[in-house]
Formats: C-alpha cells, structure tokens, sequence
C-alpha cells in the first residue's frame, strides 16, 4: 500500500514532502498573520480532536475498571496452559496503565494466581493497543494499516507472554 495515512492527515513534514523545498525554513510563523491564524487554527482543531478521542477511551476505560473486580481477572487469567496467557492477550487491549500503575497492578494479579506469561501479555497488549493509542493510530492510518497494526500487536504481546511463561518454567 503506497498511502498508509488516511486522506488529509499529515501535510509532508518531518521530510515526508514528496516535493521538497529548496528554500531555508522560516520558524518565526508569528510574524506572518496568515501563518499565526492557521497555527491557531490548527493548534483548536488538533485540541478539539485528543479532547473528543481521549475522553472517549477514558471514560470506557473507567467504566471497564470500576465495573470489572480484578479477582474476576485473575480467576480468568490463572491457571495452566496457554489459554490463560491468549485471554490475558484479548483483556489487556482495552487496558491501559501507566508506568507507575501497571507493575504493581500486574504484580498484584500475579499474587492473586495469575500466571508469569498471561502478566507479560496483558502489560504489553495493554500498553500497545490500549484505546487511547489504538484510537491515535486509528485516525490517523488507513483500515488495512490498522488492522496489521493490532495484528502485529496482539500477535506479539502473546509471543511475549508465551516466551515469558517459558522462560519463568525454565
């Protein structure tokens, strides 16, 4: 596919012009009005769009962790095999923690019977396909880049997790 963005997104920068300019840039856009308008312009549309997206996945992410108990998680997620780590793969992708949060959350789980790969899995799936990023990623390319992008993530979060399981066998 020779255009992964959707149609409209990006304008050439970061060198991606296909044409490119032979003239110096000029940064002091503030000294040219019509250059400050679109800035402005710009800078509304593009707050506007992460308020829109950004609420929406906080709000279904609040809602998935007030509405779910984390024991129902881990009595999910614990146990042998390699369902638990494919399950822990398909939980994490509404999931999302930040650094501070997701370690002792997964440790936690841990301790409650979750299994060493389905933690693996479920912190990278989270952080990968959480919705926050999903939906920047998902605005921004074509439906086919989308899918391979969820593909590759949850397909490498269960590698992962897999891995990891093994290695904490071994």
């Amino acid at each position: 596919m020779n255009e992964p963005l959707r149609a409209g997104v990006g304008n050439g920068g970061c060198g991606g012009a296909r044409v490119r300019s032979q003239q110096a840039p000029v940064w002091r856009f503030w000294n040219e009005p019509e250059r400050l308008s679109r800035f402005r312009r710009e800078g509304v549309r593009t707050a506007l769009f992460l308020l829109k997206w950004l609420a929406l996945a906080f709000l279904l992410e609040s809602l998935m962790l007030a509405y779910i108990p984390a024991d129902r998680i881990t009595q999910t997620l614990g146990g042998e095999g390699i369902s638990p780590i494919l399950l822990a793969t398909l939980f994490g992708v509404p999931a999302y923690f930040n650094g501070y949060a997701a370690l002792p959350l997964i440790a936690t789980l841990m301790e409650q019977g979750m299994q060493a790969g389905a933690g693996m899995a479920f912190l990278i799936a989270g952080g990968v396909t959480s919705l926050p990023a999903a939906i920047a990623v998902w605005v921004l390319v074509k439906p086919r880049i989308f899918a391979l992008y969820v593909a590759l993530s949850l397909s490498g979060a269960f590698a992962a997790g897999l891995l990891f399981q093994l290695w904490s066998l071994w």
